[in-house]
């Protein structure tokens, strides 16, 4: 089995080559979408957001909304070791990105296929890379098995699942980090919000005023 894990399929370093394939695919997608009005890899709803944006001139609702479920998903990734295509890649990677390079006058990566496989592949490499670093700063400082691999595939349909396992992955972390997603947790339960975010940022915060000793 550890000679398995070193292999290519298990090592860390083959994770950001599966994020960057996967990411190329995806701005590869939302460059075909901007040329040509189809091809893109997400949500009718959310692609959408885009066209606005390309119609009007104005990208800054589509690029917060992308942004921030990159930056959540990058954050997920590293605490409970699952990085949601959906969330991270499709929107993140696919819509955010993209109108980010739109509001700021940078087109040539959407308009050129190769520069939008290019920037795809590199945006990919350096996600999958923030995640297997930021991991050995959070669950790789504890012994416990939550979280020690990184997959990817989590949808929204599973994304419910993720709470309780962010909370049982930060109690094994350190007592303050668990009580702090517990509590955060609780409170986005009564605020009618999913329980998945009031977890991470509780565990962020305690975890910041009682890191873990190295």
């Amino acid at each position: 089995m550890e000679q398995e894990k070193r292999g290519f399929w298990y090592a860390d370093w083959s994770f950001p080559i599966f994020v960057g394939v996967l990411s190329a695919g995806i701005f590869a997608g939302t460059h075909m979408y901007y040329l040509y009005g189809i091809g893109a890899f997400n949500e009718v709803a959310f692609v959408s957001m885009l066209r606005t944006g390309i119609d009007t001139g104005v990208y800054g609702a589509v690029a917060a909304f992308g942004a921030s479920f990159l930056f959540a998903r990058i954050i997920e990734g590293s605490l409970v070791g699952i990085l949601d295509i959906g969330g991270a890649l499709q929107t993140g990677v696919g819509l955010g990105v993209p109108a980010l390079l739109l509001g700021a006058g940078i087109k040539y990566p959407l308009q050129n296929f190769a520069a939008s496989l290019a920037t795809g592949l590199v945006l990919g490499i350096i996600i999958g890379c923030l995640i297997i670093l930021a991991r050995k700063f959070t669950i790789n400082q504890s012994n416990s098995t939550y979280g020690a691999d990184v997959m990817m595939g989590a949808g929204n349909a599973s994304g419910r699942f993720l709470g309780p396992l962010i909370i049982l992955s930060a109690i094994t972390a350190s007592i303050p980090i668990g009580l702090g997603s517990l509590l955060g947790a609780l409170l986005f339960y009564l605020w009618n919000k999913p329980i998945t975010g009031g977890a991470i940022l509780g565990a962020m915060i305690l975890g910041a005023i009682f890191p873990i000793a190295l």
